[in-house]
Parts: structure tokens; C-alpha cells; sequence
């Protein structure tokens, strides 16, 4: 053993668990019965594993990658927050899901076995793998949700790559990443096919090899299918294209600016699917070799089965066959118990046959997870929090004169000093913030960064205690003349960005109007009210007033006592409405008003 840890303590689970399970997901990839359930021993100590284990699933869709944008309602946490993106996933891996969910009994035995305190195991073999994988994505929504405890986890041997960048990215920021282990022998091309587009391998050729794996076919395992020159033509293909891929991504981990590789992705249709969670590469001779980083997977997947000498048929024939050996390997592997552990590049064992060019690529991978590490060490943090201490005061001055900090801000006097400095304070801060946004559109920070509360409750008290006054300029200035509304065209992205990372973490709707910026649809209804009547407006006025009421019910504090002073531009607007409405308005006792 290298690393440190046992493969159990990496994995969290026993060596029975893990061998039980590929045993059972071997078995039910070969069976036409949706899932198959099995219940893995009891102690007083510790309560029975329930194994969940799925049959062969169906492959692709016309589409070349076969994508399709996640469906939010369900995988609310598969997304990037901050950019607002999707995570695209296969289409009929993820349909395939959605009818044995719809049309079997797994729900009710899933849900039965966590009444029961079990934890649960979902696995699968081949292209019965992507089924266990959005099984366990679900149930840990599923748990998010309700705040169970549940130990949920999902073991795949040999299973193909199911969705785009997004994946790997959504799963480390919630923490979700280390549930997920893949085992994948060393030239298995099932979890290399999607690195290949379905329009760059003959359908005929494609089909006949897929055959080889799906058990209701004449096809299935078949000798001649493994040695035919179909599966030579479709293995180069598929790690031509992985070739593309693993180049590319190298490229950029070193930060190359070559124009070329603008050029070749222009014309070169590259994968998009990317790896996730903890990979375990057996490699032979009992030996495995453990991989959490993605980008390190993406080289590991394709550099273990090429960079091996032999005649292409040979590799190709291997690369059909070792689909069929992870019951064996594992055995085998946990008799020898010969594990390294790629945590660093340093690591990495010098008996894997690797090319130069191959550990230059992995090194690359690793030293870019070190940089985003680097990267999020060196935001000035303390320049944010003295920032917001002094914006803090600002406020109070306000308060204590009663002025509101929004107008004096809008109303200021360039030549007083703390005007002045306010506004040198908020563009340093906005300065920071800007830069923190900018690095993680690009994905320069670590991906748990989004996730992390110490910046998700910075982020709350920047946006809360700047916007106002990003607002106050905007109008202060008639910004809205030309460009048009704040909320449309002038909101920057820092402030957009910080109010969805609190959404996400709350579990709450977006709000298209937040306690951060409402005043800038006081500022457009000010401007609206002049234009047209009363009436026209209502529903918006209304809807406007039961959002603040409920910040002052839910949030005491969020909107300060200012926003709420005679003289402040929201009273002065809220005043200048009719009579009866005002009567009748939840904020009238807050306004002071009386008929």
C-alpha cells in the first residue's frame, strides 16, 4: 500500500461491499429485469448494506454526443451557481433512468431500506453504470433535501462517462464527489467511448462492437466480434478522438496561447464529457492506482491503454475483453493489496509504462489543482472585511444624521470627505470582487469555492451593504437614459454571482428582485409612476411591497432602519402613492401611516 490509506478507508467501504457488488452488477448487466436488489450482511455494530444493482442500458441518440441539458427541477445541485450552466448529460443514459424510476418498484425499495437505517449501494457494470450513477445523484437530492443522513454510494465497473465539465465541478462543490468510485481496468474502451463522437465511427461498425456488450443481443461476447477488424477500426477511432481531447486539455492546463488550438477545435469536434469522483485504474498484476483529479483521469484514460506496446488488433481485442475481468481483477487485487494513490505527481509509480510526454500531462493536472488552490489563498480577504467595516460605519454616520446612506450616497458632495471615501471604498471592494468573479468564470478557483460558507456569508454582506450604493450611482449619474434599467443591462456579475451562491446554499427560488437591489425597481417605479397610472402599475407595486415585508418579517435587520426614514427616496416614493392603496398596504405600519 502507498498514500497512507487502506483501499476500504479511500473508498469507505469494506472489501466485501466492493466485491459483492461487482459480483452482482456483472450478474444484472446480463439481465432483462430492470434492478436487482441484495442485502450485504448485519452486525449490532453496523446495520446491513442494501445493493442496488442495474441491467444494460441503451446507448445513443442521434445527436454526436448524445447531450442534453439536466433537468434542474430534479438535479438542482448539477449546475455551475455562479455562471448559471447547466450540466449536460447523455440523453438516454438519463432516459433510461427516468423510466425505471417511473415504471419499477425502486423508489418504494429504496426508501424502505433507509427506513430501515441501511446504507445504500448503487452499482452497475458497463452501460449499466451511467443508471447507477443518476440513482445516486437523485437520492442524494433526495437527502439534501430532507437533511437525512443517509449513507448513499455508488460503485461502477467499466461504465461509460455520462455528462459534461459541469459534472465534476457541481459534485466537488457539494461535496459529493468522494461517493462516487470507478473502477475501470486498464484498456476497458467502454469508459473511453464518449470521448469519441457517434458521427465519427461507421454505424454498422459501431454497432456490431457495441453488440459485444449488450446481453440481449446474438452478438453478446462473442469471440469474432472481439478479434474482427470492426473493433481495430472503432478502438482507433475512439482513442484518436481521446488523443484530440487529452491534448487539448493539456494544452490549456499549461496555459498555452498556441492560436492552433483555437483553430483545431473549430473544426474537430471534441468530447465534452469529462470524468468524476474517485477512479481506481487495475492495471495488472494485481496493482491499482487510485485518481480523484479529473483532468488526471482524462490522461490516465487515455495514456494506460496507449502508451503500451503491441500490435493495434491486440489492444483493440484487450480493450473488448478487459470489459469482461473486473471480478477477478478486484480479487486478485485485494490479495496483493498494491494500491498507489495519485494525490500528487510525485506520486506516480514508475512501473505504469508511461511515456514522458504522458507524466508530463498528468504532472500538468496536478500542478493546476495547486494553482486554484494558490489562487484562492491570495484574495485579499482582509481588504474585503476592512472595506465593509468602514461601509458599515458609513451607514451608521448616515443613521445618526438621519440620511439614509443610499441618498446620501445619490445626493453626495464630492468635496466631503466621507462621500469621498465611501466611494473610493467601494470601488476597491467591487475591484476584489470583480477579480473573484472573473476567476471563477474561468475556473481558476477550486471548485469546492462556490460551495463554502465563509464566502457564501461574505459575499451576503458585500452585496448587501455595496449594491445600494452601485444603484445609487447608477441613477445618481442617469446611467438608465442610455443603457437602460440597473436590473437589465447595468447589475454587475458580482453581485449576481454572490445572490445565487445564497440561493443555492438556502435551498430558495431565485429572486429576480433581492433585498440587495429592490431599490433599483424603486428607482424605475419612480421614473414609471410619471409615465403611467396607477392602475397600470399595481400588480407590480404590490408585488414589490410583499417581498419587502417579508424580508422585514423573515430577515429583521437585512434592511436597515434607514431604508425606512421620512426623508429616504423609498418612503418619499411609497408617500406619493394614492390614499387608499396606502390604507390598505402591508407597509404602512413600518411607513408610520394612519388614515
Amino acid at each position: 500500500m502507498v498514500g497512507g490509506k487502506s483501499l476500504e478507508e479511500k473508498t469507505e467501504l469494506s472489501q466485501v461491499i466492493i466485491n459483492t457488488a461487482c459480483k452482482i452488477a456483472v450478474n444484472a448487466h446480463k439481465k432483462t429485469k430492470t434492478y436487482q436488489y441484495e442485502k450485504i450482511g448485519s452486525s449490532s455494530s453496523s446495520p446491513a448494506t442494501a445493493v442496488f444493482a442495474f441491467s444494460a442500458d441503451h446507448w445513443f441518440k442521434e445527436k454526436p454526443f448524445g447531450l442534453k441539458p439536466i433537468d434542474l427541477a430534479a438535479f438542482p445541485s448539477l449546475r455551475s451557481i455562479g455562471n448559471h450552466q447547466k450540466t449536460e448529460v447523455h440523453e438516454a443514459f438519463i432516459g433510461r433512468y427516468y423510466e425505471i424510476l417511473m415504471t419499477s418498484s425502486l423508489t418504494a425499495k429504496v426508501e424502505g431500506a433507509i427506513r430501515k437505517g441501511r446504507q445504500i449501494v448503487f452499482t452497475g457494470h458497463s452501460s449499466a453504470g451511467p443508471t447507477a450513477i443518476f440513482a445516486t445523484l437523485h437520492f442524494l437530492e433526495e437527502n439534501k433535501k430532507t437533511e437525512g443522513k443517509t449513507s448513499i454510494r455508488c460503485l461502477t465497473f467499466g461504465s461509460p462517462l455520462v455528462g459534461d465539465r459541469v459534472l465534476p465541478h457541481a459534485l466537488r462543490r457539494e461535496n459529493w464527489a468522494r461517493y462516487f468510485v470507478h473502477f475501470v481496468t486498464r484498456y476497458d474502451i467502454v469508459p473511453r467511448i464518449m470521448l469519441a463522437p457517434v458521427s465519427s465511427i461507421k454505424q454498422d461498425e459501431v454497432q456490431r462492437v457495441l453488440d459485444y456488450f449488450n446481453p440481449l443481443s446474438k452478438n453478446f461476447h462473442k469471440e469474432s466480434v472481439a478479434t474482427s477488424s470492426e473493433a481495430t477500426d472503432v478502438y482507433t477511432t475512439i482513442m484518436t478522438y481521446a488523443a484530440s481531447v487529452a491534448s487539448h486539455a493539456a494544452c490549456n492546463l499549461i496555459g498555452s496561447t498556441n492560436l492552433v488550438l483555437d483553430t483545431l477545435s473549430s473544426f474537430i469536434e471534441l468530447s465534452p464529457y469529462r470524468p468524476f469522483g474517485t477512479y481506481i485504474f487495475c492495471i495488472g498484476r494485481g496493482k491499482l492506482v487510485v485518481v480523484e483529479n479529473s483532468d488526471t483521469v482524462v490522461q490516465m484514460l487515455l495514456h494506460l491503454a496507449c502508451d503500451q506496446a503491441g500490435e493495434v488488433a491486440q489492444v483493440a481485442y484487450r480493450s473488448l475483453k478487459d470489459n469482461l475481468v473486473y471480478e477477478s481483477e478486484l480479487q486478485n487485487s485485494f490479495k496483493i493489496r498494491n494500491v498507489a494513490y495519485l494525490d500528487h505527481a510525485e506520486g506516480l509509480p514508475d512501473d505504469l509504462g508511461l511515456s514522458t510526454r504522458a507524466r508530463l500531462c498528468i504532472h500538468a493536472a496536478e500542478e493546476l489543482e495547486k494553482k486554484k488552490l494558490e489562487n484562492e489563498k491570495k484574495i485579499n480577504k482582509e481588504g474585503i472585511q476592512d472595506g465593509l467595516q468602514k461601509m458599515q460605519e458609513y451607514r451608521k454616520n448616515g443613521e445618526r444624521r438621519k440620511v439614509g446612506y443610499y441618498d446620501s450616497f445619490k445626493l453626495q458632495n464630492e468635496v466631503e470627505e466621507k462621500d469621498f471615501q465611501a466611494n473610493v471604498t467601494r470601488l476597491e471592494i467591487a475591484a476584489i470582487w470583480d477579480g473573484i468573479i472573473e476567476m471563477v468564470s474561468k475556473n481558476e478557483l477550486p471548485d469546492e469555492f462556490e460551495g463554502k460558507k465563509e464566502w457564501i456569508e461574505l459575499g451576503n454582506e458585500f452585496r448587501r451593504l455595496v449594491e445600494p450604493l452601485d444603484i445609487a450611482n447608477y441613477y445618481r449619474r442617469a446611467m438608465h437614459e442610455d443603457a437602460g434599467s440597473y436590473m437589465e443591462k447595468g447589475r454587475p456579475k458580482r453581485y449576481r454571482f454572490t445572490q445565487r451562491w445564497r440561493e443555492h446554499e438556502e435551498r430558495m427560488p431565485a429572486e429576480p428582485i433581492s433585498e440587495s437591489c429592490f431599490l433599483a425597481e424603486v428607482e424605475e417605479l419612480i421614473i414609471t409612476c410619471k409615465k403611467r397610472s396607477f392602475e397600470d402599475i399595481k400588480d407590480r407595486i404590490l408585488s414589490l411591497e410583499k417581498q419587502v415585508h417579508g424580508w422585514v418579517q423573515a430577515m429583521p435587520g437585512v434592511l436597515g432602519k434607514d431604508v425606512f426614514l421620512d426623508g429616504s427616496t423609498f418612503a418619499k416614493w411609497w408617500n406619493s402613492l394614492p390614499q387608499q392603496h396606502k390604507s390598505e398596504s402591508c407597509l404602512k405600519e413600518k411607513f408610520g401611516f394612519h388614515v
